[in-house]
């Protein structure tokens, strides 16, 4: 039954209703969205005893206060904001009981970029074309189609869950101001110098603050083109690289435009996306180049980790 479960007290930064997007629609137009970071979230979702692919709140640099109007089990994944109940420390990576009147509140980030926090039975908002996803720059999907504003009210089901389940520390990611991203090389490395290509896999690159859901962009050493940066426009994969003609990169990331007319010099591995979403600005970033196949059997390492983790969970 539809319950009411929170009450915006402080909005936070953006936050707002996150699912794994909307996938099929790019042909119309029409971004997936969805969670930047969609291991921390699947695995939210795993601990408060969902699907994995349920609708959460993806919480951004600074975070809400939200009071509790029921009983709620909950787990919070990702970067670390401080979470709080009613002034008092809760776990990271654990599911935990939030009682009626209760205040949660989550901070600033000290690590990471983006938190996830997932209830039991999921929150309770209209699926656009398939998905709970909130699409910001068009208004759809989500909260009414935005980030939340103070005095919102958000639904669930009120599921109380036990025992309460935990992931084994080994498994909880480390975040840093340095990290190595594995890429794809290509579509297009034809159109650019082999210079250019060497410096992309050697050199430094620095996330810059012009960075948001739709795409980080990168400063460091120009990448020059053999003609120039122009092509004809083409679908966008989650971490396509783009270089446009000012030689920066762009990451394009779950927000992006659907179709591009810049050349891509690779695109970042789908294990490796959440370490770019949970970057900040002033992260220093070195690429390596992958095989497509060992791209593959990473990806498929990780769906087993996260079957295997909803499965102990159950």
């Amino acid at each position: 039954m539809k319950t009411a479960i929170f009450q915006v007290v402080k909005p936070g930064l953006q936050t707002m209703v996150q699912d794994l997007g909307r996938e099929g629609y790019q042909v119309y137009g029409i971004s997936p969205s969805g969670a930047m970071d969609r291991v921390s979230m699947q695995i939210a979702n795993i601990l408060a005893g969902n699907e994995a692919g349920e609708a959460v709140l993806e919480i951004a640099f600074v975070g809400p206060e939200l009071e509790a109007l029921n009983d709620i089990t909950m787990a919070i994944c990702g970067g670390d904001f401080s979470p709080k109940v009613d002034g008092r420390d809760v776990p990271l990576w654990k599911s935990f009981l939030l009682r009626k009147g209760q205040l949660l509140s989550i901070g600033p980030c000290r690590r990471g970029a983006r938190t996830y926090v997932a209830v039991a039975g999921g929150f309770e908002v209209p699926k656009v074309l398939g998905s709970k996803s909130t699409f910001l720059s068009s208004g759809f999907g989500g909260f009414e189609g935005r980030a939340l504003k103070k005095g919102d009210v958000l639904f669930g089901s009120s599921m109380i869950r036990t025992p309460f389940k935990a992931l084994h520390p080994k498994l909880i990611p480390q975040y840093s101001k340095d990290i190595n991203v594995r890429v794809i090389l290509g579509p297009h490395e034809a159109m650019f110098r082999e210079e250019s290509i060497r410096k992309f896999f050697s050199e430094k690159y620095v996330i810059t603050p012009q960075s948001n859901r739709m795409g980080y962009q990168l400063k460091g050493p120009k990448l020059e083109h053999i003609e120039g940066s122009d092509i004809i426009s083409d679908p966008i994969p989650f971490g396509g690289i783009q270089v446009p003609a000012s030689g920066q990169p762009i990451i394009l990331m779950a927000d992006r435009q659907t179709t591009g007319g810049y050349t891509r010099i690779g695109t970042v591995i789908s294990v490796d996306l959440p370490l770019i979403a949970q970057a900040v600005p002033d992260t220093n970033i070195t690429f390596t180049t992958v095989k497509i196949e060992k791209a593959q059997r990473l990806y498929l390492e990780q769906r087993r980790l996260l079957k295997h983790l909803s499965l102990a969970a159950k």
